[in-house]
């Protein structure tokens, strides 16, 4: 497959599996949402604390796969990662970031204000991906 069969498999979904890479060198696997942002990135909401955000500062190659209509079929993006800031206030630009991939992946949320509050709670920030090599299979087209 090449970038744009691989990139199409991505828009026609909104989960994949991300890995990012542990100190010893291990892989570590998450399920995430993600929105296609364009040709040449995609964003993940990811919290501060967590496993991969902390693999990510230290190394930024990460992998994410889908899935296709078959088990046999798949798409893989590798990719150089790129953490924003930590929403840390509700008017903050890492808060503005998270309202712009809120509203890509759903629309409008009925409460602004509510999950402004929540992303600084939770201390979300705004993964980008930026893909750097594609792969993968569609058995249904014959590989």
């Amino acid at each position: 497959m090449d970038r744009d069969e691989v990139l199409t498999m991505f828009r026609a979904g909104r989960d994949a599996v991300l890995a990012t890479l542990r100190r010893d060198g291990t892989p570590q696997l998450s399920t995430v949402s993600y929105h296609v942002a364009g040709d040449d990135e995609l964003w993940v909401s990811v919290t501060d604390d967590r496993a991969k955000t902390r693999n990510l500062r230290r190394d930024p190659r990460a992998v994410l796969q889908v899935g296709g209509a078959d088990r046999w079929s798949y798409a893989v993006l590798e990719c150089r990662a790129e953490l924003g800031a930590v929403a840390t206030a509700t008017d903050d630009d890492a808060a503005d970031d998270l309202v712009a991939y809120y509203r890509a992946m759903r629309g409008e949320h009925p409460d602004w204000a509510d999950y402004r509050a929540a992303m600084v709670a939770d201390r979300r920030l705004l993964l980008r991906l930026r893909p750097t090599h594609a792969y993968g299979a569609d058995l249904r087209r014959g590989g």
